[in-house]
């Protein structure tokens, strides 16, 4: 299987790395001189869109100027993926410059380098069909079985209203921890050093895809008045509590 990935910042670098491991061929395009992981051939342009398994690993937030760009020149027989953290939008930003003769998924590895340095058994991918699903997409499914991944399918909708409340109230938490300078300490909890996790883990990632998940996730809003609520809720008992 030859797959190519566009994009190699670092999820699309390790992304890359994780196919190689499943025994793909494996191609990289980057604007980007980011260093090609090992075992990865670094092509140009046209090639990646023409290989026969796409996947896209840019920033939401520039997503859609690039398949503006570039989703007219993809080939007829290549298979179009996405890795981006939500997925109603670049569902309709794939739809919309893409051939509609093309088989489009979107998809989301819900993990990246940190949570999958030990290995990626056993950690989620979201599937959601833009096109009809076919026997393409089908390949596709039990390719991603066979990296050990468990497989989950659902409509975008269904996926950025859950991931709103997992991942994106994730990051959220995380960066607000980390605002206030939490750092190690040797007396920590274990509840603490959970904590602590979240904040490196969260914080390891560019702050643009922090700002994307907020901004184009329509529940992050939602969530985050949620959030907001249960906040001043405890405050609010703590100051019945003190009189």
């Amino acid at each position: 299987m030859k797959a190519a990935v566009y994009g190699l910042g670092r999820f699309g670098s390790f992304w890359a790395e994780c196919l190689y491991k499943a025994g793909c061929e494996v191609i990289a395009y980057s604007r980007s001189e980011h260093e090609v992981p090992d075992g990865v051939r670094r092509a140009d342009e046209s090639e990646v869109l023409n290989a026969p398994y796409l996947f896209f690993s840019v920033t939401i937030s520039a997503f859609e100027s690039v398949l503006e760009r570039v989703g007219s020149q993809i080939g007829k027989d290549t298979v179009v993926m996405d890795t981006c953290s939500v997925k109603i939008l670049p569902s309709m930003w794939m739809k919309k410059y893409i051939p509609a003769d093309r088989t489009i998924i979107a998809t989301h590895p819900m993990f990246g380098p940190d949570s999958g340095r030990n290995g990626i058994e056993g950690l989620p991918l979201v599937m959601c069909p833009v096109t009809a699903p076919d026997e393409k997409y089908d390949e596709m499914r039990a390719f991603f079985k066979s990296m050990g991944l468990d497989v989950l399918e659902m409509s975008a909708e269904e996926h950025d209203e859950e991931a709103a409340y997992s991942q994106g109230v994730t990051h959220f938490v995380g960066r607000t921890l980390s605002q206030m300078g939490m750092k190690p300490t040797p007396i920590a909890t274990q509840g603490y050093r959970n904590l602590m996790t979240i904040v490196e883990q969260t914080c390891n990632d560019p702050i643009q895809l922090f700002y994307d998940l907020q901004r184009y996730n329509p529940y992050a809003k939602e969530m985050r008045l949620s959030l907001q609520v249960a906040i001043e809720k405890v405050l609010n008992a703590l100051r019945r509590e003190e009189g």
